[in-house]
């Protein structure tokens, strides 16, 4: 493996799927699929606010103050509509 100098500024959001060294060196080379990430972490957000008994509208709304450039409905389909999967 080559021996990169990668900067610790960056916050690895799927951190419990992949290591942060792994996570600097995707980014790194530019593997990483930011929409995919964020999609990711909004499904979580919403899972963890419907365990803690928010309606969904209420979850979405909440999902909708943290990232206001999405629409409701937008939202509403990445939390409803799974990821296609890569292997067909």
């Amino acid at each position: 493996m080559e021996n990169l100098e990668i900067k610790k500024t960056l916050q690895n959001p799927i951190s419990d799927l992949i290591s942060d060294e792994i996570f600097e060196l995707l980014h790194h080379r530019g593997l990483i699929n930011e929409r995919a990430v964020r999609d990711y972490q909004i499904r979580k957000k919403f899972k963890s606010l419907r365990a803690q008994k928010f309606r969904t509208g209420d979850a979405i709304d909440a999902l909708r103050e943290e990232y206001p450039y999405l629409q409701f409905d937008t939202i509403r389909k990445i939390v409803h509509n799974p990821p296609k999967s890569l292997a067909n």
